[in-house]
Formats: C-alpha cells, sequence, structure tokens
C-alpha cells in the first residue's frame, strides 16, 4: 500500500497499509473504491464524539505530500464541477470551503473552476467584521463555523454554490451550511464536493429528502466513493484504546545544536489576501501566479544543498503555503532537491509510531495566534521522523500569517523550537493578514479609557492598564543605556507632583495660558491654511494629545468646524504604529491626516515620522507642533522655546494616560500599540483644567494670531535644524557621545527630571520663569544647574551616561557604570 509519504505514486507503496494498524484493533474496515487505500489511511481521535479519523493523504493536513498532488487533487474536482455545471453556470459559481481541514482544498477545486471567488469558512472571529452566517459540524473538535466575507455580496448571488470538504461522511455539515446560507440566499443549485464520499445509504437518503424538501438540486463530486464498517462499540473501544496506548514523546534530536530560525522575507505582493477567510478572487489568484517564482526564490537562496524539504502551513492557512511549495519544487527539483507540504492542526490524534498507522508522530506546541476560544495546544503530525530517518527533513519552511507571527511561536516549547528539534534548516516565512476595512477596532473614548470627553480624542491603542509594566527609573535607565530594553517596553513609575509643585504648575499655567492660546491659534490656523478646510487631526501621544485637543477647540470656536482627531503612537527607533495607520487609511483620506506633535527637541520624531511614512502612500509626513525651538518642521505656532504647561507633568495632564507601549509579548504585529489608563490617579487630574484654562484665552488673543499668520505666510520657514547641531556639538563637548542622552529644550528638560536619571541642566543665561519648575525639580533630585551662553534654547536636560561606555564628564572624568 504506502509509507504515509508519497502514497499516490507506485514507487512509494508498501505492502503495509497506513490503516491497518486501526483496523485490527478497533474493527474498523473501509469499503469501496479499489483506491481507497492509497486515498486513506486510519487513525484514533481525541475527540469523545468520533472514535476514528480518515487520515487523507491527498490533503496535506496530516502526512507530508508533494504539492503538485495535493493541488492536482483539487484542480481535479474543480475540472469536473466545471464540466458538470457547463461553462455559463461554472462563471456564476461560488466556492466555499471548510476550515480548517478543506481551506487548501476549496481554493485549488476553484482553481480548476477557473473564474470562481472563493471563500472558506474560519473559527477566527475578527473584530469589527460583521458574520455573513454561521453553521455548526457537530463531530468537530473545534464545531462552529464563521463566513466573513470583505464582498458582502458575494454569496448572495443565485448562481450555483459549490461546497468543498475533505470527506463527505454523513452529510449532516453540508445540510446545516446549505439551511443556513439558504435561508438568506435562495438559490436553486448546489455542489457539494469532496476528497472522498463515505456516506451510508441511509445519509444518502437524508441529503435527497433535504434538496427535495429545499426546492433545490444538490450534486455530489468526489475523487472515490466507499464506505466505513464500525462496530457498535466504536466509540467506547475507541477511548479505551487511546486511554491504554502509551504514546512515546516525540525524540528531540540528541544533542545536536538546535538551527535558529531564519526570518525570509516573501515580498509578499500588496493587495493579495493570504487566504480566503475574506474572500479571493480571479485577480487575486492571478496576482499570487505572477509573484509566485519569486517569492519561491527568496526561500530558495536560504535552502542551497537541503534535498528533502517540508513547506509547513499552519491551521487555516493553507493555500498560500502550498502553492509556495509547489513554486519552490519546481526551482530545486533540478538539482536534486524534493518539496513535500503539510499543514499544523487543532485536531488532537493518537500517534502510533508504526508503519501501518496514518499518524507515525506528533509535535506538540501552544496555539501562537491568540485564538478566541483561548489559549490551548496545536499539533504538527508526521514532521518527526520517529523510528524511520529515512523520514526525516534537511530543511522545514514554517509559513505563518502576521497574526500568527506571535511571541508564543517563538517561545521555548512554540513550534519553531520543536522544529528545530528534527531539522537541520528552518525558515520562518509571515505573510501579512488580510484584514477588512472596519476589521480593526475602533478607537478608545473616554471616559472608559482616558479622563477626556469622548468627543475630544480618539485614542488608536489598546488598554493594557492590566499589565505590570512600571519599573524603578535607574533600573530603566541602566537597561536602556546598556542595549537590553528599549524605552518602549516598560513605563517609569508615574511622578506624583508635591503640593508646591502643583502650585507651580497652575501659576505656570495661569501665566502662560494667553501665550499658549495664541501658539495654538496660529498653528491651526496655518493648518487650515494650508491643508485644506478639513483636516484630520493625528495626534502623536501622548505629548501631542492635549495640543491636538486645542488645535480642535480653536477650529471649532473660531470656525464652527468639527474636525475628526486620534491620538496614535511613535515610538523612536521602532516607527509608527502601522496598524493605526492602516485603520486610518480605512476611515479616513490619508492625504487629509495632519500628524501633530507638542514641540521639537533636535528632531529625532521629525526624522522617525518621515522614514516611517516613506513607504506608506497617500500620508503626508509634515509635522504640525505648538513650538519648534529646534527649526525641523516647517508648520508651527512659535519657535520660542517657552513653557508648555502640560509638559511639567505626566498622565495627570494628559488625560490620564500612560506613555505608549510596544513590547512583543503584548503587542502582536496586527495590535495598536499600548498604555495604560491611571483611573487611581482621577484624584490629581489637572487635564480638563488645563484645557479649560488656555480655551478660555482664545477670543483674547484671535487679533494677535490673525498678524502672527499673515507675518508666517509671508516668511521663510525652512527647517534649518540648528537645534539638532547643537544637540551634537552639546554631545561631543560633554563626552556624552550619544545625542539620545541630550534632552533640548524646556519641555525635554522636564521629561529628564520626570522619567530619566538627570546628569546636568544647562540653562539659558538670564532664562526668566519659564524655569521655575525646572528649578525647584532640579533641586528636589540634587541635579546642577549649568548656566551657559550660546544655548539656542532655553535649556537643555543631560540624562546621566553612567552606563554608556566611553563617556567622560566636562574635566574628562569617566562616567561610565558604577
Amino acid at each position: 500500500m504506502n509509507d504515509g509519504t508519497d502514497p499516490t505514486t507506485q514507487e512509494a507503496r508498501h505492502v503495509v497499509w497506513t490503516g491497518e494498524w486501526v483496523a485490527k484493533r478497533l474493527g474498523v474496515a473501509l469499503s469501496g473504491a479499489d483506491d481507497l487505500p492509497d486515498l486513506l489511511g486510519l487513525a484514533l481521535r481525541r475527540n469523545p464524539k468520533r472514535a476514528h479519523l480518515l487520515v487523507s493523504n491527498v490533503l496535506g493536513k496530516h502526512v507530508p505530500q508533494r504539492p503538485e498532488a495535493v493541488h492536482g487533487a483539487g484542480v481535479h474536482l474543480g475540472r469536473r464541477v466545471r464540466a458538470l455545471l457547463g461553462d455559463e453556470d461554472a462563471a456564476r459559481a461560488v466556492v466555499l470551503g471548510y476550515a480548517e481541514t478543506a481551506t487548501g482544498l476549496g481554493h485549488s477545486v476553484a482553481d480548476g473552476l477557473a473564474l470562481a471567488p472563493y471563500l472558506h469558512s474560519t473559527r477566527r472571529p475578527v473584530p469589527g467584521v460583521p458574520h455573513a452566517a454561521g453553521f455548526e459540524e457537530e463531530h468537530s473538535h473545534a464545531t462552529s463555523h464563521l463566513l466573513l466575507p470583505e464582498d458582502r455580496t458575494l454569496l448572495a448571488g443565485d448562481g450555483p454554490l459549490v461546497l468543498v470538504d475533505d470527506e463527505f461522511s454523513t452529510g449532516r455539515t453540508v445540510r446545516n451550511t446549505i439551511r443556513a446560507l439558504h435561508a438568506r440566499h435562495p438559490r436553486t443549485r448546489y455542489v457539494v464536493v469532496a476528497l472522498v464520499d463515505m456516506r451510508a445509504p441511509d445519509d444518502r437518503e437524508r441529503l435527497a429528502k433535504f434538496a427535495a424538501d429545499l426546492g433545490a438540486r444538490v450534486d455530489l463530486v468526489a475523487l472515490a466513493g466507499g464506505g466505513v464498517d464500525l462496530p457498535d462499540d466504536v466509540l467506547e473501544r475507541g477511548r479505551e484504546l487511546v486511554a491504554a496506548w502509551a504514546e512515546p514523546p516525540a525524540p528531540t534530536g540528541g544533542g545536536a545544536a538546535r538551527p535558529e530560525a531564519i526570518r525570509v522575507d516573501l515580498g509578499w505582493p500588496a493587495g493579495l489576501p493570504d487566504g480566503g477567510r475574506h474572500g479571493f478572487t480571479p485577480a487575486h489568484r492571478a496576482l499570487l501566479e505572477e509573484h509566485l517564482p519569486a517569492m519561491a526564490a527568496r526561500m530558495a537562496a536560504h535552502l542551497d544543498g537541503a534535498r528533502r524539504i517540508l513547506v509547513l502551513g499552519n491551521e487555516e492557512l493553507m493555500y498560500a503555503p502550498l502553492r509556495l511549495a509547489g513554486a519552490l519544487d519546481a526551482q530545486l527539483a533540478p538539482a536534486g532537491g524534493t518539496v513535500r507540504f503539510s499543514t499544523t492542526t487543532r485536531s488532537p490524534v493518537l500517534a502510533v509510531d508504526d508503519p501501518g498507522y496514518a499518524i507515525r508522530t506528533r509535535l506538540v506546541f501552544p496555539a501562537h495566534d491568540r485564538p478566541a476560544d483561548g489559549p490551548g495546544e496545536r499539533y504538527a503530525y508526521n514532521v518527526a521522523p520517529g523510528s524511520d530517518p529515512a523520514r526525516r527533513f534537511d530543511a522545514v519552511v514554517a509559513v505563518v500569517d502576521s497574526a500568527g507571527d506571535r511571541p508564543e511561536l517563538h517561545a521555548p516549547g512554540g513550534l519553531l523550537d520543536q522544529l528545530a528539534a528534527h531539522t537541520d534548516r528552518l525558515l520562518l516565512a509571515v505573510a501579512p493578514a488580510h484584514t477588512p476595512p472596519g476589521a480593526l477596532p475602533g478607537p478608545l473614548r473616554g471616559p472608559a479609557f482616558s479622563s477626556y470627553a469622548p468627543d475630544e480624542v480618539g485614542w488608536l491603542l489598546q488598554d493594557l492598564s492590566g499589565a505590570t509594566l512600571e519599573a524603578p527609573t535607574e533600573e530603566r535607565e541602566e537597561a536602556i543605556q546598556r542595549g537590553g530594553a528599549h524605552y518602549a517596553e516598560s513605563l517609569p513609575v508615574e511622578y506624583q507632583p508635591s503640593q508646591e509643585y502643583q502650585e507651580l504648575f497652575r501659576s505656570a499655567l495661569h501665566a502662560g495660558a494667553g501665550r499658549m492660546a495664541r501658539a495654538v491659534g496660529t498653528v491651526t490656523e496655518t493648518v487650515l491654511a494650508e491643508r485644506g478646510p478639513r483636516p484630520v487631526l493625528v495626534s502623536l501621544a501622548r505629548a501631542g494629545t492635549p495640543v491636538g485637543i486645542l488645535m480642535r477647540r480653536w477650529a471649532r470656536h473660531v470656525h464652527g468646524l468639527d474636525l475628526p482627531h486620534y491620538a496614535v503612537s511613535i515610538v523612536r527607533g521602532r516607527g509608527i504604529d502601522a496598524t493605526a495607520l492602516r485603520w486610518l487609511a480605512a476611515h479616513h483620506d490619508p492625504a487629509d491626516v495632519v500628524f501633530v506633535d507638542g514641540w521639537t527637541g533636535k528632531g529625532a520624531i521629525t526624522r522617525e515620522l518621515t522614514a516611517a511614512l516613506a513607504d506608506v502612500p497617500g500620508f503626508d509626513p509634515r509635522l504640525a507642533v505648538l513650538a519648534d525651538p529646534g527649526r525641523c518642521v516647517a508648520t508651527y505656532g512659535t519657535r520660542d522655546d517657552f513653557l508648555i504647561p502640560s509638559a511639567c507633568l505626566n498622565s495627570t495632564v494628559s488625560g490620564l494616560i500612560s506613555r505608549t507601549v510596544l513590547r512583543a509579548d503584548l503587542v502582536g504585529p496586527d495590535d495598536f500599540h499600548g498604555a495604560k489608563f491611571y483611573r487611581e490617579l482621577a484624584g490629581s487630574d489637572l487635564s480638563a483644567e488645563f484645557l479649560d484654562t488656555v480655551t478660555a484665552h482664545f477670543d483674547a488673543v484671535a487679533e494677535a494670531v490673525a498678524a502672527e499668520v499673515r507675518a508666517l505666510a509671508a516668511a521663510d520657514r525652512t527647517p534649518t535644524w540648528d537645534g539638532w547641531a547643537a544637540v551634537e556639538r552639546i554631545s561631543a563637548e560633554y563626552g556624552i557621545h550619544d545625542v539620545n542622552l541630550v534632552k533640548p529644550g524646556v519641555g525635554e528638560t522636564t521629561r529628564v527630571l520626570l522619567r530619566r536619571v538627570p546628569w546636568r541642566i544647562l540653562a539659558k543665561r538670564g532664562a526668566g520663569r519659564d524655569l521655575d519648575h525646572v528649578r525647584l525639580l532640579a533641586d528636589q533630585r540634587g541635579v546642577p544647574i549649568e548656566e551657559v551662553d550660546e544655548l539656542p534654547y532655553t535649556c537643555v536636560g543631560l540624562v546621566h551616561p553612567r552606563f554608556t561606555r566611553g563617556a567622560t564628564g566636562a574635566a574628562g572624568t569617566a562616567v561610565a557604570g558604577r
């Protein structure tokens, strides 16, 4: 019969059928077509609803198989469906595959039909995407199926609906599906496609009666037909056999060094879905065909010398890995390489290392796509060689979508770790998970998230309030400077201002509110004049958020405009939140988006924003700020380095929201960046007082704003980057040699004193009351203040470089680690 590896070729056949072990012990027998043993083996489920599992040798799920055999079986079935329907009806057909097992098969059937759009059911709900329908698969390990088409009209036509599953056993799932869909969108013809039709006579009669009652024609197309003979006590005997059989652990690979996973950039084409979860059209099919050779070549570049390669898909993600495996096989075959294809699964099956059993080995690992039904085990079957070294793969290419590229995938005991124990070379290829517009969760709003009113700002963030993220300042500083952690991976402990400091804040606020209102009006009017009458304000959280709210208030107060306003995260060295950009692009014209920040220092965030948007079409990287002392932008309210009172405090002047967080174990590739809502600090919240105090001065500064806007319109506002040059000079002069530790301007200096380990403060000689709060904080923390001439800022804060190798003080003494 076969060895469970290449079952459809004569040379791969052996005398042992891969269903023999179960047939002898459970009393299960197959009847029907002579080629059934070539198509099917048997295994035991770990499922109380059904004892046995029909293991297909041409499905590409449990048994590694040649990709052309897997794809070819589906294409062959699709061509038979086309012949059955005729060209006219085939052109109107829609193909629906079943998750998770038949997603790749359904795709392949659609390929055989050539022009049919494709959709597969899914067990992964997507926030923001409504269900078109749902149905149950009672015997399955995971029963609920969802339909989430991006095109809501996909299932609304009256052409034939082609339903594809790996096996047709009782027909219950198909009846459930047709009943659910027919109630919404009746049609006259359905075609059921399966690799094997194993129905009993009673099941055939039930389907015929169901079709007659429905008033529709239901045809069935299969590669082979037959039956499964089961003893009456099969469930009890199966449970006893599974419980009694001691399943040996998969070999660990001995003491050999495990290969590190090499991440391969597939060059996945824009606009191509990773699968059919939300629909796959003929245009998508053509796009995939066009790019397959190039994507396969990127993988092949890392496989030189490998002879036996497995491309491993991931649960519902079957079709894209299957086609990649086929293209890779075509490129490696001339040099003697052979490629096999299979996928991981959520279905628990007993493994028995016996040639007469279809599931020889299994790898167990935790789910890594944060499934809706919670964490659990997942499996990869027949990947480890077991007792037969000839079954070992020289290389394994794991293909996942970006929703599955999470920390669990890479953790000890995760899929990559398990695979590394059984191969010499391990590659990871990630296809971007397609999410339809509106699929992402909407913005968070107060009072559920932040103390701001809900119409003031929508936070394109996720709420991490339940996570412990705060770390002592000294520990954070050492980890950041030594490169052991990024500043966005933790939060400083929130500074609790003394009564004296709060009074200083209020004094500064009331003294400078008019000056700040003037800057708010100036930058808002400049934006309206230069960027259109209805811009979408997008603040860079969190310093930009109060400024964005004030700009929105000015536009409404002066012009009656109700401008959309959001806050997004941008992280130095990591870029802007790409998921937030996708949300914005799905809900607004990117050309209308104006990014807003509080102030510029040396211009690091300005550069970060420009770099982050370089490859993102439509968005304008120009930044609008309240104050531009660094002379880094062309849209600003002022270039004076004055005290912006919101810089004096942390969350208690920013809606009780923390600085943003980007950490791999909390923020996945398709998640918004995170932040915390410090509800417990409500008693100290000054956010509303700050906004209302500044807003109260809008009328008083209106004439001054108009004059300032006219002057700016005629002025040369080209950025000179004077601030960056000053920072480089200070960094060298003080022996720091790291511009990231030099924080220029009143706002940045305040942040150093509140969040970091300050070394010293440089103050412009003669600076007045703008520095009262800086002097108070410096005195409280024992930080010296040096008055200097020729400083382009009111002050500059220097972070202590004690953890930076080679740093020296102004006098040349080393100030590296203690």
